[in-house]
């Protein structure tokens, strides 16, 4: 596949970057998974999903950090993301739970401790929810409770529902065809860089660090078919509350969890706001515990890496 101007895309495999953990593939839900491996494969184990617009590399400070501690942590790229299949259909979160749900089974585990940020963090409730037995433990980071956010979208609109559906949010604008992928992989993935910026906290975009791991976004959202795949996860959420299979899916993920979940976010989140992850206690089950980071936005784990790591390490049991 080309760019516009001729140039061809990235390979899919470019995203395997190195570092200290091992790529593999999986087979899981009737597609190909690929993820970066770190640690004892005999060691507990950690499912790291990531968000928007990002891919497993995010996870790149807390793979060894928790390899360290005794897990064994495996960032996965999701389903049209990174260097996994990219199947025309399949970004429900009902499809979504069964990927992470077969990946943990692929795995040869009976359950695994499930930490997802953003989209993650939805099919981390979800799986939770679905696929009860398969989760030891559940750790949300700038995710609220899919039925917390449907009810903040219609009870706030001015605040959490302009934050998602307005130009900022743009999952309205994502709604039509073929024009949104053109936008999201115009100049480069340049709007990747833009999107990131209106969602994390302002002492990140300073740094260097903002920098690489734009960069490395950038570069992974230009491989071949993940921006039709990333934007098709938006479409299902806002078609499905029109169609009787939102209802299903609101039904089904209203179950509390019976698992400890700890949830962190970040107090200057302006797309899924702090407020939004409190409501989250409705849903969350008795064991929720609620983490707010002072001056970080929608990406905890990026901003403040240091002390999501502590914060995981000192939830996650082993």
């Amino acid at each position: 596949m080309l760019h516009r101007g001729g140039r061809p895309s990235p390979d899919a495999s470019s995203v395997r970057l190195p570092g200290p953990w091992q790529h593999r593939e999986v087979s899981a839900n009737g597609i190909r998974l690929h993820l970066a491996d770190c640690g004892d494969p005999g060691a507990p184990l950690v499912v790291l999903l990531h968000g928007f617009p990002e891919f497993w590399w995010t996870w790149r400070r807390q793979l060894p950090a928790l390899a360290a501690a005794g897990f064994h942590a495996v960032a996965v790229d999701l389903r049209g993301y990174g260097d996994s299949d990219k199947p025309p259909r399949g970004y429900d979160l009902w499809t979504l739970a069964g990927d992470v749900a077969g990946l943990i089974r692929a795995l040869g585990e009976p359950s695994a401790r499930v930490v997802g940020h953003g989209w993650g963090g939805m099919i981390g409730w979800t799986v939770t929810a679905l696929h009860p037995r398969l989760v030891t433990a559940l750790a949300v980071l700038g995710a609220p409770h899919p039925l917390a956010v449907r009810r903040a979208v219609v009870r706030d609109p001015a605040g959490q529902g302009r934050a998602l559906l307005g130009r900022r949010g743009r999952v309205l604008a994502a709604q039509v065809p073929r024009r949104p992928e053109r936008w999201l992989r115009s100049d480069e993935s340049a709007h990747v860089e833009r999107l990131m910026r209106q969602r994390a906290g302002a002492a990140w975009v300073d740094t260097d660090d903002f920098t690489v791991s734009v960069e490395g976004n950038r570069r992974a959202m230009q491989v071949a078919g993940v921006a039709h795949s990333a934007l098709e996860y938006y479409r299902w959420a806002v078609r499905s509350q029109v169609r009787a299979e939102g209802r299903r899916f609101a039904a089904a993920v209203a179950r509390p969890p019976t698992v400890p979940v700890l949830q962190v976010h970040g107090t200057d989140d302006p797309y899924l706001m702090a407020g939004t992850a409190e409501a989250s206690r409705r849903w969350g089950g008795p064991d929720l515990r609620c983490e707010l980071l002072p001056a970080t936005g929608h990406f905890p784990h990026a901003e403040r890496p240091a002390a999501t790591a502590a914060l995981l390490l000192d939830f996650l049991p082993h």
